[in-house]
């Protein structure tokens, strides 16, 4: 059953910095969640907005927003972010239901609450790796509402430059089986080392039937898009700044690997899929989202 969650005072991990992205995309969440056309709903995510000092005032609905869809950062980036958890939700379910993959790993899960939303077939387990602080104020949130999975789910309180397969293994994860694995906005405040070794791991640790989701960034020059208006807008009204949260290196060419493995994997826009359901971001002028890609990629049976 969900109520009303009372405001946390273990904040710490989505106070700052990559954290407080979180809250950002569960304000997105929320916005979308109650749209009268909604492509997700989810609703746990206002709650983390209204239990951080740090979102006070943020809004939760698009009619909180005094220019609506015009406003860059709470309705087309909102909306961007709406699109992404339809996606991506499709994606795992999908993985799971056709592949027989019975064990899910949201790599940098933040405040994802798939667990807990999406109707998961029985006997999978949905292992969530991230930084202890946001996952125990996901975890104060969520017992608040006396929210209930829908699926075995296994935190794991750890930082992804620290031994989280070591973690993952000694959690019950089973390399020998098919797993389906997700890294929703993490890859692009990575430097460019550390997603060549999380791509080659989750390569180790996947037997055939497995499949991977990521987003990624393609532009050479990030600055190129200082100025724009979804850039600018999130800054101002919310004090995050994106390109000094994003690493500026290279980027490596992780699909490309993958493919070099022996996966199959697929390119796309997020705008593909605006056009796909009939609603999202279309492109823009100085846009910010022009470089995003959504790969996926399955590796085959033996």
């Amino acid at each position: 059953m969900v109520g009303t969650a009372h405001r946390s005072a273990g904040v710490e991990g989505v106070e700052g910095g990559v954290g407080l992205t979180a809250l950002l995309v569960a304000a997105a969440r929320a916005i979308e969640t109650h749209r009268h056309d909604s492509l997700a709903r989810d609703v746990f995510a206002e709650h983390f907005v209204l239990a951080a000092p740090a979102s006070t005032g943020w809004p939760v609905r698009i009619q909180q927003v005094p220019e609506g869809d015009a406003d860059p950062l709470w309705g087309r980036f909102a909306r961007y972010f709406g699109l992404r958890t339809r996606v991506l939700d499709d994606f795992l379910l999908r993985s799971v239901q056709a592949g027989g993959a019975r064990q899910v790993v949201l790599l940098g899960a933040g405040l994802d609450t798939r667990a807990f939303r999406l109707d998961w077939p029985s006997g999978c387990v949905i292992f969530e790796i991230d930084r202890e602080g946001v996952l125990a104020f996901k975890h104060q949130v969520l017992g608040g509402l006396s929210a209930t999975p829908k699926a075995a789910r296994v935190p794991i309180p750890i930082d992804l430059r620290a031994d989280w397969v070591g973690a993952l293994t000694d959690a019950g994860f089973d390399k020998a089986a098919p797993s389906v694995w997700l890294a929703e906005g993490l890859l692009f405040y990575l430097p460019g080392a550390l997603e060549r070794y999380l791509i080659d791991t989750v390569d180790l640790l996947s037997t055939g039937g497995s499949a991977l989701a990521f987003e990624v960034k393609l532009e050479k020059d990030l600055l190129a898009y200082r100025d724009s208006p979804l850039y600018t807008s999130t800054k101002h009204q919310i004090g995050i700044d994106l390109l000094n949260l994003f690493d500026s290196e290279p980027r490596p060419d992780s699909a490309g690997d993958l493919a070099g493995k022996g996966w199959s994997t697929s390119v796309h826009t997020p705008f593909d899929f605006t056009r796909r359901h009939g609603r999202g971001p279309l492109p823009e002028q100085n846009d910010a989202l022009a470089g995003n890609r959504w790969v996926f990629a399955n590796k085959p049976r033996p």
